[in-house]
């Protein structure tokens, strides 16, 4: 079993984990100006849909491609309450701290400091990390939006993960300096960096980001074009 990640830019990915077509965050063309055109809610697979929090730049199109493909999706408690009222009856709620295993392998919701509120202004509960421990013992942490946080050492400290998807745009989330730290505090043996450069307010040098983080922690950084695909 091999799990691979495509981006779709912003904090959108894909993942196949053998077979199996898990869709974070979507957030996809026209809704995202920085997702490839050809990928769309009428057009991107999912069998299972994760979210980590209700802003309109994380779950756009979590509806219309939950409807269309009748996928699992996997949310707070809150935030599958609003979907199944607006007619998503394929849900799994979850909260911070549990986790639950599903047949590609364990999902648990970590701490994220940020806010939740959905694209109506509904209440969407707390935000979350998502960490998952893939069937064939892969570990990949997204973190979603978030700012630093000390409980990220907790995730170092059972072992740590082989791919960390972290935010560097600052404003909104934590910044490049942050996220090399957080990366060192869940013991990442890669990174991804994600949510920079979509809109002026989160524009940053994301080769800077890359060297710093490899000078100061040889933790591998790797930089994914919207469209680029990685193998864990």
């Amino acid at each position: 079993m091999a799990v691979t990640l495509t981006y779709f830019g912003h904090a959108t990915f894909g993942v196949d984990a053998d077979g199996t077509k898990l869709l974070i965050d979507p957030f996809l063309a026209p809704n995202s100006p920085v997702a490839p055109a050809d990928v769309t809610a009428d057009s991107v697979e999912a069998d299972v849909i994760i979210l980590t929090h209700g802003h309109a730049d994380h779950m756009a199109d979590a509806i219309p491609v939950a409807k269309r493909t009748g996928c699992l999706v996997i949310c707070n408690f809150e935030i599958g309450d609003w979907l199944m009222g607006q007619g998503i009856e394929n849900v799994h709620q979850m909260h911070i701290g549990g986790g639950y295993n599903f047949d590609f392998g364990r999902v648990k919701l970590t701490i994220a400091h940020h806010g939740s509120g959905l694209p109506d202004g509904s209440y969407g509960g707390n935000p979350s990390g998502i960490l998952i421990h893939f069937n064939d013992g892969t570990d990949v942490y997204f973190a979603g939006d978030t700012a630093l946080t000390y409980d990220m050492r907790l995730i170092g400290d059972v072992g740590g993960v082989d791919l960390a998807a972290l935010p560097i745009g600052d404003n909104f989330t934590m910044g490049p300096d942050d996220a090399i730290l957080a990366a060192q505090f869940v013991k990442a043996k890669k990174v991804i960096p994600h949510h920079y450069n979509t809109f002026p307010p989160i524009e940053q040098d994301v080769e800077a980001f890359a060297q710093k983080l490899q000078d100061e922690t040889d933790i591998e950084c790797a930089i994914l074009n919207p469209g680029d695909t990685l193998t864990v």
